[in-house]
């Protein structure tokens, strides 16, 4: 009898708990917390963020129902603190995409997604459905403005919707202390490689004709998109944007749309400094073999770019042409200061003579003008005035670094399909925590650049396989040596029709370039201080501290040092 009643008992139990009204799970998860679709324990925690004036504060909701929710409607309150309002909110949807090919080396804190699903976009829509059993993050962000009145703001979230066909709706408190302490520009150098030729996602996968009215209009949805997210330095090829013609022995060069797009990236705010686009490469293709430049050559009535070594005379007659008319186009516009120029990626030691050879060429052509380079090596002192080693190559080289800097150069550093390991980067699969300390890592090792090469690399190009849809894998491998690009590496947003998505990646990081600035700010006010809160945030460039709660606190510590 016992065997009998003991399962009816369960039975009745599941029966009676599926049947109640209270299905619903609506939690508060820390922004630097990844959610999985398989997440279903939360904290009961207090949704309060602490910021500076001038930057953002991110809220994150993790909704769950064990039934179907549909016309998931979200409700977002000004928050205020007496007469004070803080009301510039938005907030979006996160979504899931698939790692399709793990990280070779994964780091030991690296997240292990039972579904295979991570989060990563953060998409705004008017209502969401949630299948059963599904949880689905919330995002909200509220812009603190430069002038915002000290103080704690109250405010709420309400979410509504349809649960088995009956309404419901809930409700969260949120606060936001805002402290003394204002960011305004900020002054570590940060590119992310952006490609213009990726504007087609942005038109619903159809082809955008170059210097179109449509392919200006698409130019400035990205050129603001990075300018919100505290990008200060825009890659914009002089090469590709100008317009060439021969005649009479004589070339003549049209900078109108390379103008025309430097102006719009200033206006934008992301201007800062103009990144010379590459005028070079690897002739054959192969990492060891040696440079060439790329010039424009006749044939028959139209001008194909070629790729050719620096001893040809074509190389040569024409870049003794547009070098110096260039640069003049630079100080007719007051950009010469500004510009800072790549000659060919990633020089490592088997080729670093060709490279050699070509700076020295473009340095005696403009001389005022720095040369900038992500390098394997380094025998290019005199060549390079602006250092930019993968940060593994920084740990290795860091007293070689530092010695440039004492010579007047500058030092940076940037992350890409590697480093891996424990490093810090911003793959999908690592802690987000380990994104945003990328520029702690800039502050703790006196770095004030950081560079990324995956803006938006959505899509495919020859030799690098990446999914069509950047709403499905964000993996990638390459092809020809067979690297892995880890999830995330090609991109850090993702596309909509006419606008750019951020994701939870690029918001870390984001944070983590004010957090370098209320670091610099506490280095003048209490310089031992801030030896003990980086030194034990960023043991090293392989060791951090990845707790959220213990970097919440010591935060909160930075801004409360700053308000004295």
């Amino acid at each position: 009898m016992n065997k009998i009643i003991t399962p009816l008992i369960v039975l009745l139990f599941i029966l009676s708990a599926c049947d109640k009204s209270e299905t619903l799970l609506f939690e508060y998860v820390d922004p630097l917390q990844k959610v999985f679709p398989e997440s279903s324990y939360f904290d009961h925690a207090e949704a309060h963020a602490d910021v500076a004036r001038g930057e953002h504060a991110s809220f994150q909701f993790a909704i769950r129902a064990n039934a179907d929710i549909k016309q998931l409607k979200v409700e977002i309150a000004p928050l205020k603190s007496g007469n004070n309002v803080l009301d510039q909110i938005k907030y979006g949807y996160v979504g899931y995409v698939k790692v399709g090919r793990t990280s070779p080396e994964p780091s030991k804190d690296a997240y292990q997604s039972i579904s295979g699903y991570f989060p990563d976009p953060i998409v705004p829509a008017e209502t969401k459905d949630i299948a059963f059993g599904t949880t689905q993050p919330l995002w909200v962000t509220v812009q603190i403005s430069e002038d915002a009145s000290v103080g704690i703001y109250e405010g709420t979230v309400k979410i509504s919707g349809l649960i088995n066909g009956k309404a419901f709706q809930r409700e969260k408190k949120t606060s936001i202390e805002v402290y003394q302490p204002t960011i305004h520009k900020t002054s570590l150098w940060v590119t992310n490689w952006f490609f213009l030729d990726r504007l087609k996602y942005l038109n619903n996968n159809e082809p955008v004709e170059k210097y179109s009215d449509l392919y200006w209009e698409l130019s400035r949805v990205m050129a603001r998109m990075l300018a919100d997210y505290r990008q200060n330095v825009a890659m914009l090829s002089p090469f590709d944007l100008t317009k060439f013609s021969y005649e009479n022995n004589k070339w003549e060069f049209d900078f109108s749309n390379f103008n025309k797009m430097v102006k719009l990236f200033i206006e934008e705010g992301v201007i800062g400094r103009i990144e010379g686009g590459h005028f070079g490469g690897r002739i054959n293709g192969d990492w060891s073999g040696p440079f060439g430049l790329n010039v424009p050559v006749l044939d028959n009535d139209s001008i194909d770019k070629k790729l050719l070594p620096l001893a040809n005379e074509k190389t040569q007659q024409f870049y003794k042409a547009f070098l110096p008319a260039l640069l003049q186009n630079m100080k007719v516009n007051g950009w010469d200061k500004q510009y800072v120029q790549h000659i060919a990626d990633e020089p490592i030691d088997a080729n670093v003579e060709s490279y050699i050879q070509i700076s020295k060429f473009v340095k005696s052509l403009i001389p005022e003008v720095k040369i900038i380079e992500a390098c394997h090596t380094h025998k290019l002192a005199n060549m390079v005035d602006i250092w930019v080693p993968q940060m593994n190559f920084l740990k290795d080289g860091l007293s070689f670094y530092k010695e440039q800097q004492t010579k007047g150069n500058e030092a940076w550093y940037y992350t890409c399909l590697s480093p891996k390991g424990e490093f810090a980067n911003r793959f999908v699969e690592l802690p987000l925590i380990k994104t945003r300390l990328l520029h702690w890592v800039n502050f703790k090792y006196g770095i004030p650049g950081y560079l990324h090469w995956g803006f938006n690399f959505w899509g495919s190009k020859s030799g690098i396989v990446t999914a069509d849809n950047p709403y499905d894998d964000v993996s990638g491998m390459i092809v020809s040596s067979g690297n892995i690009l880890p999830g995330g590496d090609c991109w850090i947003t993702y596309p909509g029709y006419k606008t750019i998505h951020s994701s939870i990646r690029l918001e870390a990081m984001r944070d983590g370039i004010v957090d370098y600035e209320l670091l610099k700010m506490l280095k003048k006010k209490h310089p031992e201080k801030i030896k003990e809160l980086v030194g034990h945030t960023v043991y090293g460039f392989e060791h951090y501290d990845i707790n959220i709660g213990e970097f919440r606190r010591k935060r909160r510590e930075i801004l409360k040092l700053l308000s004295e």
